[in-house]
């Protein structure tokens, strides 16, 4: 029998004293996700069936996987022109979403409509700051989530786009502030016991640096801009999630947490890992599901209806930002239809995000890629000063790549991008005079700008000749266009000019 010392009964003590502290490191992934539009995805990567095989990887891998959609998927698409979002909710919901955040795109079709399609979704979708005409939270959303994995407490803060009632038809519904209503909830979350705190936004970058400067929020996966952007600053993992799936950006956190004297504290480290979908097997499940619906599409859209002499870009930095020959085009269809004097669109309604080799043929399919929203042409009749005040609407966010960038037709616009918003507007010629601010235009645009879509406020109170009733479709009134030509010369040609 051993004799245990005093000295032995000290180092005793010590090392009791040392077992009441424990330790444990928990492994969680964040794999986020926002503007998929496409099913099928371009011919290298992206689309639903990649993703799906990401995210089942993903979760396999690690069971502590939360995947995230960050907004934008009803639409616009080719095929949403026709189900209303339909097949996105089949095909995400075969590898569903831990949680989803409605972007601006999901209220294209009306509220009523996104509606059906949440409940259609095997997964919850949640936004904080989306409420009904009476402020109460809108019914069918979820708020701040937490969820608890292996002990470890993540709070998901999503958030909506407070824009979205200027882009979108969402009714009565109210928008609260992006950026400060997602810090405030972030900093409550924390203050309510969550050990991470995760922002699943749609937003645009201002508001995205926002709350990356609050240090309110641990991770945030942000969609809308369409870019892939990676940043951590110390104390905020970010991660702006591109578009369609193309790249995809899970973020490891080793997440290390200690407790001692009934005291808890955790740390953690972010590990960034990129993945190219160029590299990635379809899901054969999705894949299969993804082939039928391109065999519906291909039996009524790949039908040539006409050429292009040249080029046309319909490239989302192009089309939002200067004048496009495609833009033109449009606008020229939709000013010929109405018998117009001019013709104003929003390069936001075009959306194809893709070039044409001089001497291409034109498909049914490629309008409606490039139209997929249904908007109509509608003619009204509006005064010189409505239409200089829709211009600088149509300019006053150009920096931001903002889709009210206009394209017209029977005008010639210049203006300077260098001074303020609101008065970019330098000159204005109507069949080759100058635009008199008290003279009547009649003016051929799409029902959205009509109602105010984009900000086009400057348009209400118009004499309106053709509501949305009595016109076309504003891809019906392209296709006859070129249809009408055989080739199609559309260029740019001093529309307009920036300065």
């Amino acid at each position: 029998m051993k004799t245990i010392t005093k000295t032995g009964v000290l180092l005793f003590s010590l090392l009791a004293g040392a077992s009441m502290a424990s330790a444990e490191t928990v492994r969680i992934t964040i794999l986020g996700v926002g503007d998929t539009y496409n099913f099928e995805g371009g011919k290298q990567r992206g689309g639903i069936a990649r993703l799906n095989a990401v995210a089942r990887a993903e979760k396999a891998a690690n069971p502590n996987t939360l995947y995230l959609f960050d907004g934008d998927m009803l639409s616009p698409s080719l095929l949403s022109g026709f189900d209303k979002g339909a097949n996105m909710v089949a095909l995400t919901n075969i590898v569903p979403f831990d949680l989803a955040v409605p972007g601006n795109h999901e209220f294209d079709f009306g509220v009523e409509n996104f509606m059906t399609q949440a409940k259609a979704s095997k997964y919850p979708w949640a936004a904080i700051n989306i409420a009904g005409a009476d402020g109460k939270p809108m019914p069918g959303l979820a708020g701040v989530t937490v969820k608890e994995l292996q002990g470890v407490k993540v709070a998901l803060v999503p958030v909506a786009q407070d824009t979205t009632p200027e882009v979108a038809t969402t009714g009565d519904l109210k928008f609260g502030p992006t950026a400060d209503g997602a810090i405030a909830a972030a900093k409550q979350a924390r203050k309510d016991g969550a050990d991470l705190v995760v922002g699943v936004v749609q937003a645009p970058h201002s508001d995205d640096q926002k709350m990356l400067a609050s240090k309110a929020f641990d991770v945030i996966v942000s969609g809308d801009d369409h870019d892939l952007v990676v940043q951590y600053n110390g104390i905020t993992a970010y991660v702006d999630t591109s578009t369609d799936a193309n790249y995809l950006v899970p973020i490891d956190l080793t997440v290390d947490v200690q407790e001692k004297d009934g005291k808890r504290s955790l740390s953690w480290q972010p590990n960034f890992r990129f993945i190219d979908t160029a590299s990635v097997q379809p899901d054969p499940e999705t894949q299969k599901v993804v082939d039928q619906y391109k065999a519906e599409l291909d039996k009524e859209l790949n039908v040539v209806i006409g050429k292009t002499e040249g080029p046309l870009d319909s490239r989302r930095n192009v089309i939002r930002t200067q004048e496009a020959a495609i833009g033109n085009l449009i606008a020229d269809a939709m000013k010929d239809a109405m018998r117009a004097d001019i013709a104003i669109t929003n390069g936001g309604g075009i959306r194809g995000d893709k070039q044409y080799a001089a001497g291409s043929d034109l498909t049914r399919r490629d309008v409606l890629t490039e139209l997929p929203f249904g908007n109509i042409t509608v003619l009204t009749e509006v005064t010189g000063k409505q239409v200089w005040d829709a211009l600088e609407n149509g300019f006053s966010k150009i920096e931001d790549g903002a889709g009210r960038f206009p394209h017209v037709s029977g005008m010639v616009v210049t203006a300077d991008k260098s001074k303020p918003a609101g008065s970019r507007v330098v000159s204005v010629t109507i069949g080759g005079k100058p635009l008199d601010p008290a003279a009547k235009y009649k003016l051929a645009t799409n029902d959205y700008i009509l109602t105010g879509g984009d900000g086009y406020t400057a348009f209400s109170g118009g004499k309106v000749l053709v509501d949305a009733h009595g016109g076309k479709l504003i891809a019906n009134d392209v296709m006859v266009l070129i249809k009408k030509a055989g080739t199609v010369n559309a260029k740019v040609e001093g529309r307009i000019v920036l300065k």
